[in-house]
């Protein structure tokens, strides 16, 4: 899967590039977006089709409700150890790491709030993450299993990545995933500004 992904993007880059102006792609915004929508609908499909998936997730660990708050602190621990390679300061890196993947309303929030250069900073930083977690999450559920494989699409988990972690885990992890990137997705207005805060005290 994780060949048919990188390849999918090798080809619309050599598209976008090559074959196609921008002039002639006003469509495509629409057609990302309805495929997306059409992906998370055979996926809900799909667990529905297992009747007893609900009980299958009251049995999985007590730990797995703490997977989003361990996938938000390993975020944020990375980017504080990253952020002097950076030249940043701790709590800056901490900043672009609670995008969680989010890029558009972290992005969003720093830019109106703090810095424009941090905030171009956390959408890069949020967009690689999430490209990465495409080409990652099948190759992560393989070698060290379907929680693991969460982590990398961040907030993203109930969205855009959630078709790559249900076809490469299980129907557990894909509600799993929904959760998780809920859970993410509400913290990251709360945890910024919260930064920000602290950075301006």
């Amino acid at each position: 899967m994780t060949f048919l992904i990188l390849t999918s993007l090798i080809l619309g880059i050599f598209s976008g590039l090559i074959l196609f102006s921008p002039e002639n792609l006003h469509f495509l915004p629409q057609v990302t977006q309805g495929a997306l929508a059409l992906l998370l609908f055979c996926i809900g499909f799909d667990l529905a089709q297992e009747r007893d998936l609900f009980q299958k997730i009251k049995g999985l660990p007590k730990i797995a409700a703490a997977v989003p708050f361990l996938i938000a602190l390993g975020s944020l621990l990375g980017t504080l150890l990253i952020s002097p390679l950076l030249n940043l300061r701790p709590g800056q890196g901490a900043l672009v790491g609670a995008g969680f993947g989010w890029y558009s309303l972290s992005a969003l929030i720093i830019a109106q709030t703090y810095d424009l250069t941090l905030a171009a900073l956390a959408l890069l930083t949020n967009v690689f993450r999430e490209i990465l977690a495409i080409l990652l999450i099948p190759l992560i559920a393989a070698k060290l299993g379907h929680l693991p494989a969460l982590a990398p699409g961040g907030a993203a988990a109930m969205d855009v990545t959630l078709p790559f972690i249900a076809r490469s885990t299980s129907r557990q992890t894909a509600l799993l995933a929904l959760y998780s990137g809920t859970v993410l997705s509400l913290l990251v207005p709360i945890l910024i500004p919260l930064l920000i805060r602290l950075l301006a005290a």
